[in-house]
């Protein structure tokens, strides 16, 4: 297995990889290998992709109407 030492990491994110950690009940050796991992297996997803799938949920969305959030919002919050 290969190693990687990364320097010069400010002391906010070292906490914040900590408590992720720690909530996760991993080590943090083990929180960023996962971390690491899961940021190389994840797909890229290029701009002209991107694209096309905007403007298939456009096509597929045309023409619904959709409810106000804003005033869903406060009716929920008026309960």
């Amino acid at each position: 297995m290969a190693q990687i030492l990364v320097r010069n990491l400010s002391k906010e994110v070292v906490e914040r990889l900590k408590r992720r950690a720690r909530e996760e009940g991993r080590s943090l050796q083990s929180e960023v290998k996962l971390i690491l991992e899961q940021a190389v297996l994840e797909p890229k997803v290029d701009m002209e992709t991107a694209r096309k799938i905007c403007e298939e949920f456009r096509r597929k969305f045309t023409g619904r109407k959709f409810p106000d959030t804003v005033e869903l919002i406060h009716e929920d919050r008026a309960r």
